[in-house]
């Protein structure tokens, strides 16, 4: 979730994401030196879907529609058993990651007109940002050290969308995953 040269994002920008608060005492450290959005206000999380629709296309109906499609996703446990890159950046990778790409593939299917980083990727990797934009040799650093935190497990109930002011992200509303694990 981050714009390429800046960690700001349009006003009524929106994004779902499964917050993973698990992961913040190994990661927080890091996300708050290394990662732009997690000082604009995004906890450690995995993306289900950024950019979602734009806030004032949020009416009743979408929010209804929404709820029942992340309704009809069971709950489930997660763990981040190793680091993974992609240029530039470090992240958490999930297991299972199926979980998260089901839901990314249900709303996005849903919302054809929010595909997931608005089309940049053919594959998407369900992932948990530790460092962004960042050196390689202060990656393998930070990787070094994360390698001896892990694993870690978390439970995913809820998906959060969140909503951009402009600088700061805050969270509209949850929508509870089916059921309890």
């Amino acid at each position: 979730m981050t714009t390429p040269g800046t960690s700001k994002y349009p006003p009524g920008q929106t994004a779902l994401i499964a917050k993973i608060p698990e992961a913040e005492p190994l990661v927080g450290h890091w996300r708050s030196q290394l990662d732009s959005v997690a000082s604009d206000g995004v906890p450690a999380h995995v993306t289900i879907l950024y950019p979602f629709l734009d806030h004032d296309r949020l009416d009743d109906t979408v929010i209804g529609q929404l709820g029942t499609l992340i309704g009809a996703h069971p709950a489930f446990h997660v763990r981040f058993q190793r680091c993974g890159r992609f240029p530039g950046v470090l992240y958490l990778a999930p297991s299972p990651d199926q979980p998260f790409r089901a839901l990314t593939d249900a709303v996005a299917e849903r919302w054809p007109e929010a595909p997931p980083y608005e089309g940049q990727f053919t594959e998407i990797t369900p992932h948990l940002t530790v460092a962004h934009q960042q050196e390689s040799q202060l990656l393998d650093r930070v990787e070094a050290e994360l390698a001896d935190t892990l694993p870690m497990a978390a439970h995913v109930h809820e998906i959060h969308l969140l909503v951009s002011d402009g600088s700061r992200w805050r969270e509209d509303r949850t929508f509870a995953l089916r059921g309890h694990i």
